[in-house]
């Protein structure tokens, strides 16, 4: 930094001009005085001198011997001139060739000197004589001229002239100039040192303060400011750190704030847009964000550097602001549903934005498309059943049926559309009381090769009569397992069905089942048609049925593998579906190791 742009530098020289300024006014004031004050002493003693010489004058009548008299009070600067009148006139002996001497033309030149004679005046005048004994000169040098009248009878008066160079008065003045210089000198010397030394103890803590000032700017709000005195400057340095901790408070406060701000809308399943006055977008949560993500997908927007809305909540935003009104818009993206609540958001009495907030209601829209399609297909699956229940009892009591066998056949095709009537009423209340969280697990400890192998036997007609292979693999470290075994039975029942129900002759039908990390795998594995892949992701819900290649032959409920999903969750475990269309389909289960609870 340059030292005249500093505090030091400014301070430092303010002092040094004002002190140079004031020595040079006392020293042009203190040389004019000396100067002054010696000119009088010598006009003084020169009056006293002309006194003297005129009373000698007077007093004598030998004026030879009065001359000789006048002539010795005289010295090498000093010079009489003793007039008697126009003609007649006496100068005292020159002592030094380079000192002018006063003659009887300068006084007849001069008419304030010629009053003496002519008006009998005193007087005393500094005038300067040329010199033509001392050339260098420059062919000037000043002298004190004094002049007194005398009488030399009672009408005739003469005057005599005591002239005395001033060259003393000047070489005294030189020796004072340079003892003042020299003490000028070392004043500002002295000077320069005491206000340098002065300048920098007075802006030492204002550095410390710039230095603590441009740490606060960039955050490090521990530093502080050194008190080195109780004046103004203490004080300022006190009000400065207690400036600094205030500041300090309240940035922690503040980052507090939108910390806990910031946590709040990263936490929030909702998504949140805080928009300004123009619609640009300030402030999102990462709900709001896979919105946003989405819809520059789909627009094959660049998601890095696109702060736009979607054209709907665009306008959205557009009528709020001009209305200042809550608005509400629903818009499919990606296959979802969102909803967008807009607000105008306020600063004071106007309005300088608006916060949106959006709502995923996918799974709502789902789910009342589930309880629509439920009563749907409850309604389906049993108006077959009432209808052929209805139309064989109107026969019966008709009389339709003559014979004995057409009556016990019309009786069971009742009793059999009855029997799926209840399978189906069960089903729906076993399912209902399993989301409800109302089953309840009779775990105990089997054997897991008994197990299946019961199971397999089980379905081994009903494989034959189809020509298909059935048949159970197990590779297992521990054969004892917790687990409920009636409706884990019941899951693989479903599946196994399922499996044989819709593979062809001559394919095959397997049951795997391997140790995990954490449990038991099982795995229910057919050669049939397959599943289409996009009806995987639900043909665990609820009367979902995929192709209907699927379900000729016996036909089901379609509620089996949503209850298997049920019972398999109730085990803490994992059900997952993996098929290829023509290649066939995997059912894999997967179920925790569990232990009996001890009394």
């Amino acid at each position: 930094m340059i030292l005249w742009r500093s505090v030091v530098g400014k301070l430092w020289g303010t002092i040094l001009l004002l002190v140079c300024f004031v020595l040079f006014v006392l020293t042009i004031l203190m040389l004019e005085f000396i100067e002054n004050y010696h000119v009088a002493e010598a006009e003084e003693e020169l009056a006293q001198l002309a006194n003297k010489v005129s009373a000698i004058m007077e007093s004598h009548e030998d004026q030879q011997l009065a001359r000789s008299i006048t002539w010795e009070l005289t010295d090498e600067l000093t010079h009489i001139l003793i007039i008697k009148d126009g003609d007649t006139y006496w100068n005292s002996p020159n002592l030094d060739k380079e000192i002018p001497a006063l003659e009887f033309a300068d006084i007849e030149k001069d008419p304030d000197l010629a009053a003496v004679l002519t008006k009998d005046q005193n007087i005393s005048k500094r005038t300067n004589l040329v010199n033509p004994n001392n050339p260098l000169a420059n062919g000037e040098d000043e002298i004190l001229i004094v002049g007194v009248p005398y009488k030399i009878s009672e009408h005739d008066n003469g005057a005599v002239f005591i002239s005395q160079s001033l060259l003393a008065v000047h070489e005294t003045t030189k020796y004072t100039t340079k003892y003042i210089i020299l003490a000028a000198g070392i004043a500002i010397i002295l000077t320069t040192i005491f206000a340098f030394f002065l300048s920098t103890r007075i802006t030492y803590p204002l550095r410390k303060m710039k230095e603590v000032a441009q740490n606060l700017a960039r955050g490090k709000f521990d530093m502080k400011v050194p008190i080195m005195s109780n004046d103004e400057i203490g004080e300022l340095g006190i009000a400065f750190n207690q400036m600094g901790r205030q500041l300090k408070f309240h940035i922690n406060a503040l980052n507090q704030e939108k910390e806990h701000l910031s946590n709040i809308l990263s936490s929030m399943a909702d998504g949140v847009i805080t928009l300004n006055i123009n619609g640009t977008i300030l402030v999102t949560n990462p709900p709001a964000e896979r919105f946003l993500q989405a819809w520059y997908y789909e627009q094959g927007m660049n998601i890095q550097t696109s702060e736009e809305l979607p054209p709907e909540a665009n306008d959205l935003f557009h009528l709020v602001v001009n209305t200042e009104k809550e608005q509400v818009l629903e818009i499919s993206l990606q296959g979802r549903s969102w909803v967008i609540l807009m607000s105008p958001l306020y600063n004071q009495s106007y309005v300088r934005g608006a916060v949106a907030v959006l709502r995923d209601m996918t799974e709502e829209r789902r789910l009342d498309k589930l309880r629509k399609d439920f009563i749907a297909n409850v309604s389906h699956e049993l108006r077959t059943p009432i209808s052929m229940l209805q139309g064989y009892s109107e026969a019966i009591v008709d009389d339709i049926a003559s014979t004995d066998d057409e009556k016990k056949e019309i009786a069971q095709v009742i009793h059999d559309e009855s029997l799926r009537m209840g399978r189906l009423v069960n089903d729906l209340l076993d399912l209902a009381r399993m989301e409800a969280g109302h089953i309840s697990l009779n775990l105990e400890e089997i054997s897991v090769p008994n197990f299946i192998d019961k199971i397999n036997r089980k379905f081994q007609g009903l494989a034959k009569e189809k020509i298909i292979s059935l048949k159970a693999d197990i590779d297992l470290d521990e054969t004892i397992y917790v687990l409920d075994a009636d409706k884990i039975e019941q899951v693989l029942t479903n599946l196994i069905d399922n499996a044989i129900r819709h593979t062809s002759e001559n394919g095959t039908v397997s049951i795997v089942v391997s140790n995990n990390e954490n449990g038991i795998s099982l795995k229910v594995q057919d050669s049939g048609s397959g599943i289409p892949e996009e009806d995987l992701p639900f043909v665990f819900e609820r009367f979902y049925k995929a192709d209907k290649a699927r379900t000729r032959g016996r036909a089901g409920t379609g509620l089996g593998l949503a209850i298997a999903k049920n019972i398999v969750e109730a085990h803490q475990g994992k059900i997952q579906v993996h098929s290829k269309i023509g290649e066939g389909t995997t059912f894999s289960i997967f179920l925790p190791r569990k232990k009996l609870d001890s009394d």
